[in-house]
């Protein structure tokens, strides 16, 4: 066990970010999220592919608290970083709950539990502040743990993202961020909204609490070297899973999926997303987000993670179901 862990951060230690933060030059930049009124398209060297629905493709039931038993140790795995973050990117910004009368939360209204008359409600702070219009982009893979940080921060923020993600040998993205920022380094942001990019994990956070949030950095994302060794200590049951790519068709538009970094079972959907390089907005919807009732709203029912793919109409629950389907429309192999 300690030979592993010596190996693994042995390698997080190779992605150690170096500072670079910088004005987006927008001569040079060709990917773009658009805005709500315009339809969100992908632009790389690789042509998107036109592509349709599994033959005889049926979206399955969601099952609340239900896990496939052949997915069971994957769930557990993970769900280990849990431990090691202390539920960071779980709950967003001033997450409460409480038990009310189940009477005080009229019908269609989301609640996650009710126990003997009582509904759970649950609120945040999360519409106090400044909300982006168009998406925040981040390029950035899975296993990284300095990539874990930043999305740890856009759970708690309760932020969409357009993900551009990066596996080792990906032949998009990667060399996409070589070609607007200067070199490979990961994380890597952008934020269109105000024409701002850098590198920098940490730099990243700060900017976004203090563009999105109320400026405050959270605890467990201010420990410095603990909160990456803490990151990179949860990822050792995943070691390798969403790190490397797997040959796949590139979709004319990015996948939507509703997800935050604290579900083990986005965990699971998003390891497959990076590995495929598929570029997916996360409409982030941690515990306590008000776009909860949102997806409630739309399919009746609040489960994460929710895929919602615009190149073959597809929406669908349940992450067993979710990778293969991902697997079979998209991996080439």
């Amino acid at each position: 066990m300690a030979m592993t862990a010596t190996s693994t951060l042995s390698q997080f230690s190779s992605y150690m970010p170096l500072s670079f933060s910088k004005k987006l030059p927008r001569n040079r930049v060709f990917i773009r999220a658009m805005s709500e009124n315009s339809s969100t398209s992908v632009s790389t060297q690789q042509e998107p592919t036109p592509l349709v629905a599994p033959l005889d493709f049926k979206a399955p039931e969601p099952k609340r608290f239900e896990v496939r038993p052949d997915m069971r140790g994957e769930v557990l795995g993970a769900a280990l970083p849990l431990i090691f973050r202390f539920a960071t990117g779980v709950f967003v910004s001033g997450y409460s709950f409480s038990f009310v009368p189940k009477d005080e939360i009229p019908p269609g209204q989301y609640a996650m539990l009710e126990v003997n008359g009582y509904k759970l409600k649950e609120t945040s702070k999360a519409n106090l502040s400044p909300r982006p219009e168009k998406p925040i982009e981040i390029y950035e893979f899975e296993s990284c743990p300095f990539c874990r940080k930043v999305r740890e921060i856009v759970a708690i923020l309760d932020i969409d993202v357009l993900f551009y993600p990066c596996p080792r040998n990906g032949p998009n993205f990667r060399p996409k961020v070589v070609e607007i920022g200067g070199k490979q380094q990961f994380p890597y942001m952008v934020d269109p909204n105000t024409d701002t990019s850098m590198y920098e994990s940490d730099d990243i956070i700060r900017y976004l609490v203090g563009q999105y949030g109320d400026g405050n950095v959270p605890f467990t994302l201010s420990l410095g070297f603990l909160t990456t060794l803490t990151a990179g200590f949860g990822m050792l049951a995943r070691s390798g899973k969403g790190s490397k790519y797997t040959p796949a068709k590139l979709p004319p538009k990015p996948l939507k999926l509703w997800a935050y970094e604290g579900s083990p079972f986005c965990k699971l959907v998003r390891e497959v997303l990076v590995e495929l390089e598929l570029p997916h907005v996360q409409i982030s919807c941690a515990r306590g987000s008000p776009k909860r009732q949102i997806l409630y709203d739309k399919t009746g029912h609040f489960q994460a993670p929710y895929l919602e793919d615009p190149n073959t109409g597809i929406g669908m629950f349940e992450s067993a179901e979710i990778i293969e389907y991902l697997k079979t429309t998209y991996a080439l192999q």
